[in-house]
This record gives structure tokens, sequence and C-alpha cells, in this order.
């Protein structure tokens, strides 16, 4: 394709196609054409929900932003490789995951750890537990700002656990997704997206209990 990349300026208010069109539809067919509104409609379809889940994911805006006009780059370089019969939704969060990953490397260095880890509780009780430890349900003002602080102890965690258990916390929970479709995302099998939650939660789990002591 001799297409040049679209300018960002051109990614933004436009108006959307008949939903008919597939997002596959519309990648193939700007792959075959170069057309730049074809690309725009693409952008215009993810550039929110993607956006948040990067802010989220990188804790910072500017990276996040960075990070959602990179991984639309590797669309437009990599658009040949899609193939009819694929769903773009699962390769356009590998390309931005794997974004983010890189550009969180790039700002700080992670410890690597083992996440062969394993837990006995339900998919359901798992989800449950993450959802205790990241939101309040407190409605005194004075509960509220004590479970605050201590919420952003867990944050702060979260933020800095190792990268493999990070993306799977941010697919799961941030963004709904369940578990096979987080797998197709990482490529990886869904019992260990399954293990790297349960981690995830028992570190997380382990920092929430710290704050109850005090």
């Amino acid at each position: 394709m001799n297409a040049t990349y679209p300018d960002v300026d051109l990614w933004f208010d436009v108006p959307p196609l008949e939903q008919e069109v597939t997002d596959e539809r519309l990648l193939l067919d700007y792959c075959a054409s170069g057309d730049r509104e074809l690309f725009a409609q693409l952008v215009y379809r993810y550039e929110r929900e993607l956006f948040s889940y990067l802010r989220r994911y990188l804790g910072d805006a500017e990276m996040a932003e960075d990070v959602f006009q990179a991984t639309f780059l590797q669309i437009h370089l990599k658009c040949s490789q899609f193939e009819e019969g694929r769903r773009f939704r699962p390769w356009l969060y590998t390309i931005a995951t794997n974004q983010a990953i890189d550009a969180r490397r790039r700002n700080k260095r992670h410890r690597m750890a083992s996440l062969d880890s394993s837990g006995s509780n339900s998919d359901s009780d798992e989800i449950g537990k993450l959802v205790d430890l990241l939101e309040s349900s407190e409605t005194d003002p004075l509960d509220q700002a004590v479970r605050s602080e201590k919420q952003q102890l867990v944050q702060n965690t979260l933020n800095e656990l190792p990268e493999q258990m990070h993306a799977v916390v941010q697919l799961v929970y941030y963004q709904g997704m369940k578990y096979r479709e987080a797998a197709e995302v990482l490529s990886i099998p869904v019992g260990t997206v399954k293990s790297r939650l349960h981690a995830a939660i028992a570190k997380l789990s382990d920092v929430w209990e710290a704050t109850q002591v005090n």
C-alpha cells in the first residue's frame, strides 16, 4: 500500500459510517484502497474506548496519547497482515497492549516475577475480590477519606505489578473482557489468564490487609 499514514488532525470529528460496515471490512478496504477516510473511521470508533484503556494502563494521559498514536501507526503499517475472517478488536488490543508494555518498560524498570501460582476460587469470586479492592461503597465522609487513602496504596501497588499481571487486570477488570478474550489478546492460554489474575489479586489483597492494621 502506498498511502501515507493519516495525519492525527484528521482522526477527530469524523462522522460515523453506517453501522453495518464492520471494523474488519473497514480495515481490509483501507488496506486495499489507501482511503484515509476509512482509516479515520476506525480511529473514530475506538478513540474513546482505547484511549481510556491506555490512560488507565499507563497512569499518564500524555503517555496514553503517544501510545494511542503508536498503536494506530502499527495498524497502518501492519494492515496487510490482517487476514479476512480475523476479528479486529482483539488484534487492536494486542497491538495496543504491546505498545503500552513497551512504553512502561521505557519509563521504568520492572522486576520479573514467576506467575505460575494457581487459585481455587471461582471466576466470579476472583472478580468480586478485585472490585472490593479497587472500588468503595462507603458513604460516611470520614470513612470514605480513610478508605480512599488505602485504595490509593492498592492502586499504587497495581501500577507496580509485573507487566504480565498488570495487563491481565487491565483487560479483565477495566475493559470487562472475558478470560478467553483476554487470552486471545495476550496470546496465552485461558488458564494462564486465570493464574495471573489470581496472583495479582493475592498481591493486592496483601497490601489491603496490611492497611487494616493501622
